[in-house]
């Protein structure tokens, strides 16, 4: 799958569309467009975090699939499934288990990060979801194996030893860091995880759970420059 078969599949034709338009314009060529608007040139830099992400992930499948790198993927927080069938679709031979509580965030782990003051008043409560509509997005849903629940409980009956790509989207301080705690030990070399919402303003809890890990184990990570910015880890 191509780079741009993939951002197709991720943000869909007109919103690649735009983005390209937004990226002419910031290359200063004269787009004929009527989205010129404050709110319009917002919408387009979303557009652009959401394709650095979906093409950070099809650069990293391709170098895990060509290196033959052991192991199945996995998504620490599905929601509705948009990213987790980019995964689906870009590992199509791997079994990709996906952890959710599919009714939104714990109540113990939001009020963990409102007493320490790591999230924002306008945060989503991430209901909107069921295991059907998920699957549903799936081309290769018999790869998918559905864990519902609180993570990490939900990992319980998880037989997996080993996973070549993680994405960990959970936002909140205290599953993050326990998706970390759980998947990097199993990463196989050559493995990537992405931690999304690093760089969120809203979630702060994100950055502060990686900052600890990586901190603990002596290990390092880089930013993406995607919506709301996501920290890598890649293990030699």
């Amino acid at each position: 799958m191509s780079l741009s078969s993939l951002a197709l599949k991720y943000l869909g034709r007109e919103r690649v569309a735009d983005l390209a338009s937004y990226s002419a314009d910031r290359l200063g060529i004269v787009v004929n467009t009527p989205m010129r608007s404050l709110e319009a040139t917002r919408n387009r830099a979303v557009l652009r975090g959401e394709y650095i992400r979906a093409s950070s992930l099809e650069l990293v499948a391709r170098e895990i699939n060509e290196k033959d790198v052991p192991g199945a993927v996995a998504e620490l927080g599905v929601y509705r499934g948009d990213f987790a069938k980019l995964i689906n679709a870009a590992f199509p031979n791997r079994t990709l288990y996906l952890f959710d509580t599919f009714t939104g965030f714990d109540e113990g782990d939001l009020k963990e990060d409102a007493r320490n003051a790591r999230i924002g008043d306008s945060y989503d409560d991430f209901t909107a979801t069921s295991i059907a509509l998920v699957l549903s997005k799936m081309e290769n849903k018999a790869r998918c194996v559905v864990m519902p629940g609180i993570f990490p409980q939900s990992a319980e009956g998880c037989t997996e030893d080993r996973f070549a790509f993680v994405s960990i989207d959970c936002d909140l301080y205290r599953p993050i860091y326990e998706g970390l705690q759980y998947f990097y030990p199993k990463l196989s070399s050559g493995g990537y995880i992405f931690v999304h919402d690093y760089n969120n303003a809203c979630y702060q809890g994100a950055k502060q759970a990686v900052r600890q890990f990586a901190s603990e184990q002596a290990i390092a990570y880089f930013p993406l420059t995607d919506s709301s910015g996501s920290a890598v880890f890649a293990k030699a």
